[in-house]
């Protein structure tokens, strides 16, 4: 039987205190709701609805690609936001698809496909109406408590309401359901808001399901964090670190050194294989990669970049960009997009590069820029020279034989072309193309005036004298 998903993520999340919608928030640079909607596919699930309601042009751009929309238009509870997605399961003749229909909340980053899958699982096994995930808490504070009769659930008593026995009760509701989908809708029908805030409660389902002699069952988490909910700055905080001992602990697991786990964050989308260091304070976000024997950190931050195998990627900050195998990096280095490091390049201290390409062997090792450059094989740059890429219109192209050395405190100004094997004197400024093997020099004379400084000297100190 082919199940579906229902993630509710509708909801303003006052309590974050922000002017954009709480499941928008992100853990480890991926958003609240796709966390879970990302969890839900992994489970095998592929019809996953997504209910949303405040500012939901927000949302949307997150979700509408493999999930459909459904619109809560006024927040009216749990109930009603599961019934907005009501019309994504009905068929031609008027009825709910048969089938179990999971219902998730869009501000629990944690949840995992394998315990998605056992709910389902349970669900389907027993033919129950419900079952509920529950989780043990040594502090159910403020939860709503599961209250059992064997393997049955016979109600979940709000904190507010609970007799004092109950409230000793440490199973709680997670918030997370698998439902037998036209048992819930037909529920559903019949939930009232006749209560204080006037609104429609999910949990009223499991009740009007039980007196129609439908079993709700329970299945209790192994690991209570996975039903988090994050409902402000505090447990966002606390959502991220959980996620980060999550994610750092399956790539220790598998081969990778991090000196201090604590100060290393990567990001659910990284590939890194195994005999790699990451120094403390290393981020990894987006899609990048790391080949093995690479040594990464510290205080470097790489997002959507490709490492090869056996680089040293020192204090570096690099977006987008690519670094072939044997590279050097750093220390403080900044790779714009489209930066790509062939294997054996050396980009050293103070060193800022963009859309452009380093050759094999090169080497620029310190306080120089480069922009919009092609740059050959084994070519040397000296300090402090840069390439003038923007004329304050357009970017222009910069282009570098093999071989070529350029002396410290050079400018080349694009679009300019310097061939193969040719010099470029200290502090010139090139501005037309150099010929291959050439001697390039653009400086005046060196002028030397015998005893002109003691001289200009004397008159400043005179001056300065007569002004007391």
């Amino acid at each position: 039987m082919t199940a579906k998903a229902l993630i509710l993520a509708a909801g303003a999340g006052t309590r974050m205190k922000s002017d954009k919608p709480k499941v928008v928030h992100e853990v480890l640079g991926k958003p609240l709701v796709r966390w879970v909607v990302d969890a839900a596919h992994g489970a095998g699930i592929e019809d996953v609805v997504t209910v949303l309601g405040h500012m939901s042009e927000k949302v949307a751009p997150l979700v509408e690609g493999d999930t459909k929309i459904a619109i809560q238009t006024q927040q009216l509870g749990t109930g009603d936001a599961v019934n907005a997605g009501r019309e994504a399961f009905t068929q031609a003749d008027g009825s709910i698809a048969e089938g179990s229909l999971v219902v998730l909340s869009g501000d629990c980053p944690l949840i995992t496909p394998e315990t998605i899958q056992a709910l389902i699982a349970k669900r389907e096994e027993t033919g129950a109406a419900v079952v509920v995930l529950t989780m043990h808490m040594d502090d159910p504070f403020g939860y709503g408590r599961i209250v059992r009769e064997g393997e049955a659930v016979v109600r979940i008593v709000e904190q507010k309401d609970a007799t004092p026995e109950e409230a000793a009760i440490t199973e709680c509701n997670s918030g997370f359901y698998c439902f037998d989908a036209p048992a819930l809708f037909d529920a559903l029908s019949r939930v009232s808001n006749d209560n204080a805030q006037g609104e429609y409660y999910l949990t009223d389902v499991l009740e009007i399901c039980r007196n129609d002699g439908r079993e709700v069952l329970a299945l209790q988490t192994v690991d209570a964090e996975e039903a988090m909910g994050v409902n402000s700055r505090v447990q966002l905080a606390q959502a991220t670190r959980a996620m980060q001992h999550r994610i750092n602990n399956r790539h220790m697991m598998a081969g990778v050194t991090m000196w201090d786990p604590e100060s290393t964050f990567v990001g659910p989308d990284v590939e890194i294989a195994q005999d790699v260091e990451l120094w403390p304070q290393t981020y990894l976000l987006g899609a990048t990669k790391v080949g093995s024997h690479s040594v990464i950190g510290p205080n470097t931050r790489l997002t959507d970049t490709q490492v090869g195998c056996g680089a040293r990627v020192d204090e570096t900050v690099a977006i987008e960009a690519r670094i072939d195998d044997a590279a050097e990096c750093g220390p403080r280095a900044y790779l714009r997009p489209g930066t790509h490091l062939c294997e054996g390049v050396k980009a050293g201290t103070h060193v800022e590069i963009k859309k452009s390409t380093i050759g094999k062997g090169s080497k620029v090792p310190h306080l120089s820029y480069i922009g919009d450059t092609t740059m050959g094989e084994n070519v040397n740059i000296g300090a402090g020279s840069i390439t003038c890429n923007y004329d304050g219109v357009n970017k222009n192209h910069t282009e570098i034989g093999d071989n070529v050395f350029v002396g410290s405190d050079t400018m080349m100004v694009a679009p300019v072309n310097i061939g193969a094997g040719a010099i470029i004197g200290a502090s010139s400024c090139i501005t037309r193309d150099v010929a291959p093997d050439a001697l390039a020099l653009e400086r005046a004379d060196q002028r030397e005036i015998e005893g002109w400084a003691a001289k200009h000297m004397a008159k400043l100190k005179a001056k300065k004298e007569a002004a007391k």
